[in-house]
């Protein structure tokens, strides 16, 4: 079984010879893994077993995908926003209408003449469709979006202050997302649409589910149906506490929630599959704050077998991965012990290492 069968039968609930498998590692951590397998950090998906390829065609590659080798080193995006690295990741310094009025927030003009030059960034992507699982990320789809060039603080401030104002625009961020969802749809051999909205914090929603309801849900809709239109599964991603809001995130066509931040009230995975497990599937739960990089090894190898049981209790619809990024802080064997729980052994994961190396040594050319 390849990891595209294996993700589309884990999906349907139906029996597969190990559960898929999909991380995000803290870039140190990646580099770390890398070393340790003596491969470059691009391959460590490779060796590790890793199920499902995708990338970024939205604001997300601004922010993840342009990776700056020094600390305080910037650039500024096609929607104006300027990132500067900090520590290991790029975080915005200038959101171009953070002292904007009303008018100059009306005139902002969304980068349309970059579609194409976004989705291009798929192209290594598709290139391994007939193995892996393949995933197009639109996201931020619609208030992360309209926070990241409005600023946090003010697009806030619109939703209280000025709802129409934040209607207009919000509506703007979202006529974006559907159109890269769309060009996506008709262009790639997608197996799922990726779609993503932070909109909750540690505790809670970080608005009231009502507003959230009346200028963020219909707009998702809109983006999820894209997906549904093309027959595919449409993945959501929203970190924090989000419990409030997964009745509508089912209603409007989610098929598959991540990160399941089990450290956040409500987030409980195993509660979460109970309760709506037969009509939402899951990726993630692993505990990122404390487990992995406080527990032993063993004690992470038996939480993650506890997980992936009571995820797939009715056979399926259970993806593994993290709660977040995995730490820096994180030992090696916890990593290897999470994999080791999924059924993906070290000795597995060393031999595929070996080959990514036989191989990128067959291709270096000859020195005289």
């Amino acid at each position: 079984m390849n990891s595209k069968e294996r993700v589309h039968k884990a999906l349907n609930r139906e029996p597969v010879d190990r559960i898929p498998v999909f991380m995000w590692f803290h870039p140190s951590t990646a580099r770390r893994l890398a070393s340790v397998l003596e491969i470059p950090p691009t391959r460590l998906s490779d060796a590790l077993g890793d199920d499902i390829r995708q990338t970024w065609v939205n604001n997300n590659y601004a922010m993840e995908g342009i990776v700056h080798e020094r600390e305080g080193e910037c650039h500024t995006d096609v929607w104006g926003i300027t990132w500067r690295r900090e520590g290991e990741f790029n975080q915005i310094v200038n959101s171009p209408l953070a002292h904007a009025d009303r008018d100059a927030c009306l005139a902002y003009a969304f980068p349309w003449q970059e579609v194409e030059s976004l989705l291009a960034l798929m192209g290594p992507v598709v290139r391994a469709a007939e193995k892996y699982y393949i995933g197009c990320d639109v996201s931020p789809c619609i208030f992360e979006m309209y926070a990241r060039i409005r600023g946090l603080e003010s697009a806030a401030l619109d939703l209280a202050m000025d709802p129409e104002l934040a209607a207009v625009m919000l509506a703007r961020c979202a006529d974006f997302s559907v159109r890269l969802s769309e060009e996506a749809c008709a262009r790639f051999p997608l197996d799922w649409l990726w779609t993503g909205d932070d909109v909750a914090g540690q505790q809670a929603l970080i608005m009231n589910p009502v507003t959230w309801r009346d200028l963020i849900k219909p707009h998702l809709k809109r983006i999820a149906d894209v997906g549904k239109a093309s027959g595919l599964p449409v993945a959501y991603h929203c970190c924090g506490a989000l419990a409030a809001i997964i009745p509508d995130l089912i209603e409007i066509g989610i098929d598959v929630l991540n990160p399941v931040q089990c450290n956040c009230p409500g987030m409980n995975p195993v509660e979460l599959k109970r309760e709506y497990g037969d009509r939402l599937a899951f990726m993630g739960g692993v505990d990122t704050q404390n487990l992995l990089p406080n527990g032993s090894a063993t004690e992470v190898y038996r939480a993650t077998v506890e997980l992936i049981e009571g995820m797939t209790r009715d056979g399926g619809g259970y993806i593994l991965a993290a709660s977040h990024a995995v730490p820096p802080e994180t030992p090696d064997e916890n990593i290897f012990a999470m994999y080791a729980a999924a059924g993906i052994t070290r000795e597995e994961i060393s031999d595929r290492a070996a080959d990514i190396r036989h191989l990128s040594s067959r291709r270096m050319p000859e020195t005289t």
